[in-house]
């Protein structure tokens, strides 16, 4: 069992985790990663979005040798009745530039290579291990932690908590509250391989070029809930993710979600021939900035879903983990640097860089969103779809009704399931949210 004491002790393999152990190794600090998987990713068969400038400010070479799978240069928006979709896409050759934008990725196999550069740069990882609880000195500051494996206390000057939105640790040391059902979504997910030519013929691609196809409808059953199909290498990532609240109230199943997405006349022709190899179910954090904990104490800070950060309103979160793993062992060098000892006050300069860069500013931005659309969601997810895909097939179809007979259909029936007063509102709680 190690017995030696370490500057930081970074609790998770995933993407803050691995950012803020590589940042910490490679500024030569001595770094204990634990993983309670059987290698990093291990838990992970889910492909995901990952954005390059915010690994490039880790790992500037990254292309060299990351197994990324497609580079997306067609991002595609929908919104969804029974039978159809009404969308908008934005397609630009701008994307096929020498360092692309954003890439997809299969989390299980990036998370291995990035695990394998913390390793590169000098830090100790040990997977397989599980923390019980952290250790405290007389005080209650937290000076390592306790493992499942034979021995006693492990110990580092700093702990890193990076264990997920669900990870317990953090909960059962008090350091935060459980989430709350209605800040965390349930998200479930495929893998649905195809051959490389036949993804690319389907979705218009060359070469490595993706498209991102993110949808919302009524295939969420009125809950607050969005839908996404990414396009990898050979294969394509299929999920469906609602509030683990709504669920709850509806007793709706995550998989019969799935599953009426993956059969919707829209979709069901580009999953057609492909194997499904792979599901899984996991959970992400909703709440933005108002379901933020306290990220930061006396020998510990939390970073990534442990933290809550994420933006549900631009789907992102592989950014802003990278990014508050990196702030974080940042903030963590800093205070090294100056031989100051890991208290809380000192601890709370990671705050303050996380409110100066755009994580902070992006969760401010939105910070009433998550609220409204889940005390709106029948309306959003399931009204308005409605009534948009009904108003663009009145637009298209020409069957002798003269135009303006078809416009005062398509008004009266917003006014019939809305209101004029319902709609107004409706659009000015949108707009305030979205400030």
């Amino acid at each position: 069992m190690i017995e030696e004491k370490f500057d930081a002790i970074v609790i998770g393999a995933g993407m803050s985790g691995n950012a803020a152990a590589y940042t910490l190794a490679s500024r030569g600090l001595k770094v204990l990663q634990l993983e309670r998987g059987e290698y990093a990713g291990s838990k992970n068969v889910q492909g995901a979005i990952m954005y390059a400038s915010m690994l490039e400010k880790i790992i500037p070479d990254f292309r060299e040798d990351a197994p990324l799978e497609r580079h997306l240069v067609e991002q595609r928006f929908w919104m969804m009745d029974d039978s159809s979709h009404t969308g908008m896409h934005y397609r630009s050759n701008d994307f096929n530039e020498e360092k692309p934008n954003r890439y997809t990725i299969i989390r299980a196999q990036f998370d291995k290579w990035f695990s394998s550069k913390v390793k590169e740069a000098g830090a100790t990882v040990l997977c397989e291990t599980t923390v019980t609880e952290l250790a405290r000195d007389t005080s209650g500051k937290v000076i390592g932690v306790h493992t499942d494996r034979r021995g006693g206390a492990i110990f580092a000057d700093v702990v890193v908590l990076a264990e997920g939105v669900n990870g317990l640790l953090g909960t059962r040391a008090g350091l935060r509250d459980m989430p709350k059902p209605e800040t965390v979504a349930l998200a479930v997910k495929e893998m649905h391989f195809l051959p490389e030519e036949v993804i690319c013929q389907r979705f218009g691609l060359t070469g490595n070029e993706g498209c991102v196809i993110e949808a919302a409808g009524t295939f969420s059953q009125g809950m607050t809930g969005l839908a996404f199909l990414y396009t990898n290498k050979e294969s394509i990532s299929l999920g469906v993710g609602c509030l683990v609240s709504d669920y709850a109230k509806t007793m709706e199943s995550p998989y019969a979600l799935l599953e009426e997405f993956k059969n919707h006349p829209s979709v069901k022709p580009l999953l057609a021939g492909s194997e499904v190899k792979e599901y899984a179910a996991h959970l992400i954090p909703e709440g933005g900035y108002k379901a933020v904990p306290q990220l930061f104490g006396d020998g510990w800070v939390v970073v990534g879903d442990a933290a809550q950060l994420n933006n549900a309103v631009h789907r992102e979160g592989s950014n802003l983990a990278m990014t508050s793993g990196r702030l974080a062992a940042e903030a963590i060098f800093q205070v090294k640097s100056r031989r100051d000892p890991m208290s809380a006050e000192n601890l709370s300069l990671y705050r303050k860089m996380l409110e100066d860069s755009f994580v902070m500013k992006d969760l401010r931005k939105h910070k009433d969103m998550p609220a409204l659309l889940h005390t709106n969601s029948q309306n959003f997810f399931m009204t308005y779809p409605q009534l948009i895909s009904a108003a663009a097939q009145n637009f298209v179809r020409v069957d002798g009704t003269p135009k303006i007979d078809k416009e005062k259909a398509t008004i009266a029936q917003f006014v019939k399931n809305r209101s004029r007063w319902g709609m107004v509102s409706d659009a000015v709680k949108l707009a305030f949210a979205w400030r």
